[in-house]
């Protein structure tokens, strides 16, 4: 039988993700600031005020594509998954077990932002659902399981049980 990926096995990969995105966050962000510092002062003449607002500004929009560009490419690419996911074994697929294109991916990605807002609940969901699916899972209509389980998925479980 395929083993999905649980809730905790998730959760820790989701950190390991989070360290990783904060590194790179941190160098590329640093000079994003640094960049639109420069620019925002030259550009508002002496406003400190301004100018840290405008860096603020530049450095959460790349935060924020850095965030999206990195799960949508690497869940939709060949490893089918994150840095994290790869490294606790599990794997993104569609419902039928297949690969899931860039497009779903970056769908899956801002339904997160629904599991989140709504106290989190999207997440814990998995920990409840026959599959192991989070609200943003059954929005995209994608699966996270274990990889290298040699069963065939199972398309026919219901949500809850």
């Amino acid at each position: 039988m395929v083993q999905y990926g649980g809730f905790w096995r998730r959760v820790v990969a989701y950190i390991i993700d989070a360290i990783i995105l904060s590194i790179a966050g941190s160098i590329i962000g640093g000079a994003v600031f640094g960049s639109a510092a420069g620019l925002s002062s030259f550009t508002t003449g002496s406003d400190p005020a301004a100018a840290f607002i405008g860096a603020m500004a530049g450095a959460q929009a790349v935060s924020f594509v850095l965030n999206w560009l990195y799960f949508a490419l690497l869940e939709s690419s060949s490893m089918q998954g994150t840095l994290g996911k790869k490294a606790l074994g599990m794997i993104v697929t569609d419902l039928d077990g297949g690969r899931i294109g860039f497009g779903r991916a970056t769908g899956r990605y801002f339904a997160k932002i629904l599991s989140a807002l709504i106290l989190g609940i999207g997440f814990i969901m998995v920990a409840f659902t026959q599959r192991k699916q989070g609200l943003h899972d059954l929005i995209a209509s994608t699966l996270v399981y274990k990889a290298g389980s040699s069963a065939e998925l199972d398309t026919s479980a219901r949500v809850f049980e």
